[in-house]
């Protein structure tokens, strides 16, 4: 098991390096998080929903998603709530403070999905959520040292260099978790190192010294893991820079909720595009050639942050200058007419008035749309999958987006076709799609190869995983749960 020090400090591609690391060398490697915070998801072959990082961790291991390799999923839908999945369903809402009750039986299909897995793998990477050090959720927990515990898995501690004061977060984590929790450690990772390594030698002695815990590496900096899928929207941040100057802009105002932002991923990794996330308090640039607006997990409340940025002000003015919408999910949902939302499955019942771009009106359900989808768009093929609650019906869906492989229509287009809205995620993951919309934007030609270079990134990490890291110690760790 791989536990943090914190948030992002690197664990999910750890894991992810690791799972293509111990794929190549023949071993059946299976990706584990008991319980995950993300709205970054991913849908599984069987209709049920993961977080997106273990999908990858999957993609690495080379095998297929399963709702196991993440019973648990929490999605925030406000600072204090969140909807929970359980084995890739959804099985209702919970407050911060409520879901601590909910702990013990969801400490069960846990370990249910941990004893599936475990009887189809020789090695199970499980990754840790936060940081391992927060004792103030000690009681009850599943998703760190709790779970360690209960299924005797042992743990290596990660620290990340980069974020600063790693030598007292590794010891620091030693002297305030319990002391049989602390037991459970066996070694540590100095993460995201830049420069001379020989200088940090004494900082490794060191933190083995006071912790007992054995080094097993110091990993240099990987400057190509920004081009992997990120997991949640801090890591997409980091991973921008694509483009030059003069080329044409994508906008994507950065809501609160906002969800399954891997769409923008291919995107960014496009040299012919400058992909800018547009934050709270900064106007949406005047000369983009797209306003892009992502999916959300809390479409009302998003749809009102929006308006309190005077952004839709701004994508008011866009459309007056001939320029182009594109909604996706939630975003297709806010481009409409209304929003309405009768059973209360964002909050109270309630009903509000979209942007009115699209004639489309949206209905919230209790229902759940998880599905891999095919279909074709301006003649394009593609492969995608749906994800999302809610009906859209109206006259622009006369005109719709793309037209699915079961002949149902996709989204909706405007008469003069510069605004469209559709609820399909991953179009801009195949190549002739993507290439076939960045050309209506302008963009320069490009070679790029998404799937390929997603596959070379992770070789390429397991690679260097391998040259930084003690692998026979790891392998013997993890050996000794036989034992």
């Amino acid at each position: 098991m791989i536990q943090g020090t914190g948030s992002d400090v690197g664990k999910s591609l750890m894991v992810a390096g690791l799972a293509r690391l111990f794929a190549r060398r023949g071993l059946k490697v299976r990706p584990f998080k008991p319980q995950n915070m993300s709205n970054n998801a991913a849908v599984t072959a069987d209709g049920g929903e993961i977080g997106r990082a273990q999908a990858l961790q999957a993609r690495a291991a080379f095998v297929a998603p399963s709702v196991h390799m993440n019973p648990v999923l929490l999605k925030p839908q406000s600072e204090t709530g969140a909807q929970v999945v359980v084995q890739g369903r959804r099985i209702g809402n919970a407050g911060a403070r409520a879901f601590q009750d909910w702990k013990p039986r969801l400490m069960e299909a846990v370990l249910d999905s941990f004893a599936r897995l475990s009887g189809e793998a020789d090695l199970i990477l499980v990754e840790g959520a936060g940081s391992a050090s927060e004792v103030n959720l000690r009681a009850g927990d599943i998703a760190n040292m709790g779970f360690a515990r209960a299924t005797g898995t042992p743990v290596v501690l990660l620290g990340d260099i980069e974020r600063g004061g790693v030598i007292a977060s590794l010891v620091g984590t030693r002297a305030v978790i319990d002391p049989a929790d602390a037991a459970m450690i066996r070694g540590f990772i100095v993460n995201r190192f830049r420069g001379d390594p020989t200088l940090f030698a004494e900082g490794m002695t060191f933190i083995a010294a006071r912790t007992g815990w054995a080094p097993i590496g110091l990993v240099p900096h990987f400057p190509e893991a920004a081009r992997l899928p990120a997991e949640d929207i801090m890591g997409l941040k980091a991973g921008l820079g694509s483009g030059e100057g003069g080329c044409p802009v994508i906008a994507v105002p950065v809501m609160p909720r906002i969800a399954n932002f891997d769409d923008l991923d291919p995107l960014k990794a496009e040299p012919g595009i400058a992909v800018r996330l547009v934050e709270a308090g900064t106007p949406l640039p005047a000369g983009a050639a797209l306003i892009l607006l992502p999916g959300s997990k809390a479409t009302i409340d998003d749809l009102a942050f929006l308006r309190a940025q005077g952004w839709d002000i701004d994508i008011a003015a866009h459309v007056r200058r001939g320029g182009r919408v594109l909604g996706i999910c939630g975003g297709y949902q806010i481009l409409g007419r209304t929003i309405a939302d009768p059973e209360g499955i964002e909050g109270e019942p309630r009903a509000v008035p979209g942007l009115g771009l699209l004639d489309v009106e949206t209905v919230l359900t209790a229902d759940k749309r998880l599905t891999p989808v095919t279909g074709t768009a301006a003649g394009v093929s593609f492969a995608g999958y749906e994800m999302h609650v809610g009906v859209t019906r109206g006259a622009a869906t006369e005109r719709p987006f793309a037209i699915l492989s079961d002949g149902r229509g996709d989204g909706a287009v405007s008469p003069d076709g510069r605004i469209a809205g559709t609820y399909v995620h991953g179009l801009f993951g195949q190549d002739a799609m993507r290439r076939a919309f960045l050309d209506g934007l302008g963009a320069a030609p490009s070679d790029l190869a998404w799937e390929a270079m997603v596959e070379t990134v992770l070789d390429g990490l397991a690679a260097h995983l391998e040259r930084h890291l003690d692998i026979d110690r790891l392998w013997q760790i993890a050996a000794s749960v036989r034992g």
